[in-house]
């Protein structure tokens, strides 16, 4: 598996949109409510005047995280929130140059706070973009029988659209009903 040609921004982004649209205040998959919105921009921006949109994300990340692997966790797989660890330290790695660059994230970050999609697939296009290849594998997504996960069809190889797909896949759950997108390895 390759990671050069992986874009960690459109990680990040699509990370966020996801945790964005999973609060409580929109999907109600998860246990915050607005973290990534208004108020958590509120509650966090005294403390870290300049890097409180990351600081709101990674509390957003581990809640995100937790919730995925109490309702599926794949033994052999991958989910948006758990990739490979090579990957998962490259992420950590970049965080450092996303925080010495903040100021370039305030608009995507207020694109986010003020999300009102109750459509992820439509939310992750509208911030993120996606191609036309990733919209017509979404259409074949489907959740499994128990309706907690969806599987992707292909084998997971650390590409982009490995990533959006990933991503993608949450718009198969319902609010209130999280399913949860995992690939096994390849």
């Amino acid at each position: 598996m390759t990671n050069a040609a992986l874009n960690f921004d459109r990680l990040l982004k699509f990370r966020l949109v996801v945790a964005r649209f999973g609060e409580m205040d929109i999907a109600k998959w998860w246990n915050t409510r607005g973290q990534l919105g208004r108020m958590g921009t509120l509650a966090l921006r005294r403390g870290f005047p300049r890097t409180h949109s990351f600081a709101q994300a990674r509390s957003v990340f581990a809640v995100a995280g937790n919730r995925c692997r109490e309702v599926f966790a794949p033994p052999a797989g991958v989910t948006l929130w758990h990739l490979p660890e090579e990957i998962e330290e490259e992420f950590e790695a970049r965080w450092e140059h996303w925080l010495d660059n903040a100021d370039e994230w305030i608009p995507f970050f207020q694109k986010l706070e003020n999300l009102q999609e109750s459509d992820l697939k439509a939310a992750l296009q509208s911030l993120v973009s996606i191609n036309d290849a990733e919209q017509e594998m979404f259409v074949r997504l489907r959740r499994t029988a128990e309706g907690r996960a969806v599987q992707l069809p292909a084998p997971f190889t650390g590409t982009d659209q490995d990533v959006a797909m990933l991503a993608l896949g949450f718009g198969r759950g319902e609010p209130g009903a999280l399913a949860v997108p995992y690939s096994e390895m390849a």
